[in-house]
């Protein structure tokens, strides 16, 4: 009983008497009968009560949670349950673990064109600084020159 003395969902749908010791009634309060004839249906509620007995009380309300989504996967697929759901998130995650290994490479292969780019433009640099000292220095042998042969 929750305490208000309305029967929780398994007593009522199973048509007992709904007792303080209940094991469903805090798990499955009467207005939420769909959840347990979901459960019911799909473990049956002797198996169910069986398995709540065998769990630590602070964990049975993850018990249930887990109880009620196990019997929503049975429900929408019988043969499978939430290993098709398992197993559909685990293909998703290998798929974008796929993804962003070739995004990593493409980042990589981007950062070594950079680098190659600044690399080439660094030598380009001083090949340019290099040809306008050379210039200049030609510039000046020549003007020398200029000087010389008027003086001579």
């Amino acid at each position: 009983m929750a305490g208000s003395g309305t029967p929780c969902a398994s007593c009522k749908l199973l048509r007992r008497r709904c007792t303080s010791e209940c094991v469903f009634a805090p798990y499955f309060p009467a207005e939420e009968a769909q959840r347990f004839a979901m459960v019911h249906r799909v473990f049956g509620a002797s198996n169910v009560s069986k398995m709540l007995q065998e769990v630590p009380p602070p964990q049975r309300a993850d018990a249930v949670s887990s109880l009620v989504y196990e019997a929503n996967a049975r429900v929408r697929d019988p043969v499978y349950g939430c290993v098709a759901a398992i197993s559909f998130l685990q293909h998703q995650v290998s798929h974008l673990q796929m993804q962003l290994a070739l995004a990593h490479a493409d980042a990589a292969a981007l950062q070594l064109q950079l680098h190659q780019h600044r690399h080439h433009q660094q030598d380009q640099d001083e090949h340019q600084c290099i040809l306008q000292n050379a210039h200049h220095q030609l510039m000046l042998q020549e003007a020398c020159l200029k000087k010389e042969s008027m003086w001579t």
